[in-house]
């Protein structure tokens, strides 16, 4: 319920495609009706359409890991191949890692714990926060749980779920070591954005060397630095206006490199196919000893791009992404690798440009075309993942205030963050002309992504006991057929730390410190700002006129709080000498939910007696949603203002508080809900639903039917609501003015050092560098007041 009160406006974001219409007009209420809702879907979905909807994912979801036959047999065999047999064992390796992690793993399992569309690692991180009290900054009250996009589980009390969810929420450490975990797989990830450019456009640049060897290295990097200077510089138009060559691009890639592997496995040895018999596996190690295990640094690099698959989740769903990677991706992969171990079967002298020595003399340019489209196509969808995985940390207040923009009209989840995307370029470049060659940024790529599954197979764990309500044995056998696998890769990458595997470690690591000191200190202030709360007796002590000259005019006095009157307020009046007719106390909550409806998204109460004319509005946004212009945000604030005050009066006396919560949204218990229709109030039903700050009261509407008979006490309470929506109005017309606080937080004296590092220097310093409230929230200047103040905590 929410006090947009059914007030059913156009929110000017509608997505485009049927995909995301069904996903706008079908959000679950509960786990029963979500489960309809995706049985719904599937069985809706037309032939037709599903394949256009798999045919569209391979440009956004595929890119990343359909480059990988650029360079993993060189990335394999570093030093050369002694043997011809040890072709056969690497080949059974990548088989049967493409078949466990990205089939079996990602596209079957994985690929289903997304958040209505939404991939990553916070929006696992969102779902748990859902179903177990995790989240560190306690802003949850129980209004949010009841959006219509807060779908969750319920689990008997005696159930493993149950013990599993009391077992996180015990300790707050518990809480935090989870957090924690959700931010190194963001760094992880962050660092995959800047690795995939490199080595993607790196190793598709290399195709001119083989045409002409006596080139400098050096020429190859320059075309790879130009590049990507080309692809971040054009990041800001967003891929809406060139996402339908996508498609086109990886499809004939995939195509064509398909082809190229039957071609070769036809003309040179058919006898690779044995590789899928996975004894040879077993004789590659017994063969190799300790250069095969840490060859399995090269074999990763076969599965990169299966996290970017899952963070690149939106717009497409999970049938279509099955259907594509099983019919295209899959198969297509199997027969380029092959074809390449045939190829270097009786050439092992050229692996270091296997992919491109191995195509035919009559189709290499229009190949190597290709080749670097599709390279440029897989760098875009990891930098747009990227974006989206830092906006989700953001709205969890894990990462610095940064500008997004929305770059298409169409789909709300396509963003450009241009701080970040210049930071991406010049690491991107730095790595590329640092290294100067596949292996090393082979090895760095390999150490992210490793880090990554692993990130992500604890939080499936976790997802599949608590959200999904798996038996424990199918858990158990889940977790340790992934870590079996994706530990043993991990071992082999940290051999190769020092040969570049250092790289993501050290940007993770720059990034952790970033994130994680920028989280601390928002939970540091908000816990100061909750033990600073002014008390409402002080409030009342002090009269209608709050001890002050009430000058025409609203103050919206922005705050974090979404419960209580903020400190601000009270250093506010106490160095003024007057204060607003009317004060509204606006507080600007991220939620654990993809999106809050636009009739969903705000609810106000009043504080206080009436004289007072003081008022509370939250505005809850989920992780995907876009923060309007002021002009737009303010219109929808008054509008259900105004709407609380209509429902306030109509409502007198069905509670003994002065604090009143009214939501007009239709519930499954038939709850009243309102409608404006030309400017008139009707009703839906004949009951209301009215709520104090305890509890849910269900109370009778005092419009039944037709019956147009007025009371006495109507007449006074319809008066008294003209009266206060004149005084409103023209409060409204006298000015709006923001008040923002510009607080400055500082370490108290008697804190460990370790606190005065995290508070008085990193977090002040991003405090200072990131952008402030006033431009987040669109403010103009000439209605915005910052009250300056200094926080201890």
């Amino acid at each position: 319920m929410a006090s947009g009160m059914g007030v059913d406006e156009d929110s000017g974001e509608t997505k485009g495609g049927m995909w995301e219409l069904d996903q706008k007009l079908d959000q679950p209420m509960d786990e029963e009706a979500g489960r309809l809702r995706n049985m719904y879907r599937e069985k809706t979905f037309s032939s037709l359409l599903l394949l256009r909807l798999a045919f569209q994912s391979l440009g956004v979801v595929y890119g990343d890991l359909g480059t990988s036959p650029l360079y993993v047999f060189y990335n394999t065999f570093p030093h050369g191949i002694d043997d011809t047999e040890d072709v056969i064992g690497a080949l059974s390796l990548i088989i049967y890692s493409l078949t466990l992690i990205p089939l079996l793993k990602y596209v079957f399992i994985v690929c289903r714990a997304n958040d209505n569309g939404q991939g990553g690692t916070f929006a696992l991180y969102s779902l748990l926060c859902r179903h177990a009290k995790i989240k560190t900054i306690p802003n949850q009250h129980r209004t949010d749980e009841e959006l219509t996009t807060y779908s969750r589980s319920t689990f008997h009390e005696h159930s493993f779920a149950a013990k599993t969810k009391r077992w996180l929420e015990a300790y707050p450490f518990r809480k935090t070591s989870l957090l924690i975990l959700v931010v190194v797989g963001t760094c992880m990830l962050i660092g995959d954005g800047i690795l995939t450019p490199a080595i993607s456009v790196l190793s598709a640049s290399g195709g001119i060397k083989v045409d002409h060897p006596k080139m400098s290295n050096d020429v190859v990097v320059v075309v790879a630095v130009i590049i990507l200077v080309f692809l971040f510089s054009v990041q800001h138009y967003g891929t809406d206006r060139v996402g339908w060559l996508f498609a086109p691009i990886v499809l004939l890639w995939f195509l064509l490199v398909g082809g190229i592997g039957i071609y070769n496995i036809w003309k040179y040895d058919s006898s690779v196919l044995r590789a899928f018999s996975p004894v040879y596996i077993y004789r590659y190690f017994r063969r190799r000893k300790k250069d095969g295990w840490t060859s399995l640094g090269g074999i990763m690099l076969s599965i990169t791009g299966t996290e970017a698959l899952f963070a690149d989740l939106a717009h497409f769903p999970v049938s279509a992404i099955q259907l594509a990677f099983t019919v295209i991706v899959f198969p297509c992969l199997l027969l380029t690798y092959t074809g390449q171990a045939a190829y270097l079967m009786q050439n092992k002298e050229h692996v270091v440009d296997a992919f491109y020595r191995s195509i035919p003399g009559i189709i290499y340019w229009p190949v190597f075309v290709v080749a670097t489209l599709a390279a440029i196509v897989a760098s875009q969808a990891t930098i747009t993942a990227t974006f989206s995985i830092i906006k989700q940390a953001l709205a969890h207040g894990c990462f610095p205030r940064v500008k997004v923009v929305h770059t298409s009209k169409k789909f709300l989840g396509q963003i450009y963050i241009p701080d970040i995307n210049w930071i991406l370029m010049i690491l991107c470049i730095a790595v590329t002309a640092g290294f100067r060659n596949q292996s090393q940024i082979g090895n760095a790529y390999g150490t992210a992504v490793v880090i990554v599954m692993l990130v992500t197979t604890f939080l499936m764990t976790l997802i599949m006991l608590l959200v999904w309500r798996c038996h424990w044995v199918l858990v158990l056998l889940f977790t340790v057929l992934s870590l079996v696998v994706e530990c043993t890769y991990f071992s082999a990458v940290l051999f190769k730390v020092d040969q570049g595997g250092w790289v993501p470690l050290v940007i993770a690591a720059a990034f952790f410190i970033i994130m994680y000191a920028w989280h601390y200190g928002t939970v540091k202030r908000y816990e100061f700002e909750m033990h600073s709360k002014v008390s409402m007796a002080w409030i009342l002590g002090l009269g209608p006129s709050l001890g002050l000259v009430r000058v025409p005019g609203i103050g919206l006095v922005y705050t974090e709080l979404a419960s209580g009157v903020p400190h601000i307020f009270s250093h506010f009046i106490t160095n003024l000498p007057a204060v607003h007719s009317v004060v509204v106390f606006v507080c600007v909550k991220y939620l654990p939910v993809y999106t809050v409806p636009e009739d969903e998204r705000f609810l106000v109460k009043r504080i206080g007696p009436k004289s007072f004319h003081m008022f509370r509005c939250v505005a809850r946004y989920g992780y995907k949603d876009l923060h309007k212009r002021d002009e737009e945000f303010e219109r929808k604030l008054f509008d259900n203002l105004f709407l609380f005050v209509r429902l306030e009066n109509m409502m007198e006396g069905c509670s003994d508080s002065d604090e009143y919560s009214l939501y007009g949204q239709q519930t499954q218990n038939s709850a009243g809900f309102l409608l404006r229709n030309n400017g008139n109030l009707t009703t839906g039903s004949s009951n209301f639903t009215c709520s104090t700050v305890d509890s849910i009261i269900r109370v009778e509407s005092p419009i039944q039917g037709n019956n147009n008979t007025v009371t006495s006490s109507g007449r006074e309470s319809s008066q008294a609501e003209v009266d206060e929506m004149e005084f409103l109005n023209c409060c409204r017309d006298a000015g709006v003015v923001h008040i923002l606080g510009n607080t400055v937080v500082r370490a108290r004296r008697d804190s460990r050092f370790y606190k005065k590092i995290a508070i008085d220097y990193i977090y002040a310093f991003l405090r200072k560098m990131c952008r402030e409230n006033s431009v987040i929230f669109n403010i103009p200047h000439e209605s915005l007041l910052n009250v300056g103040q200094i926080f201890y905590v």
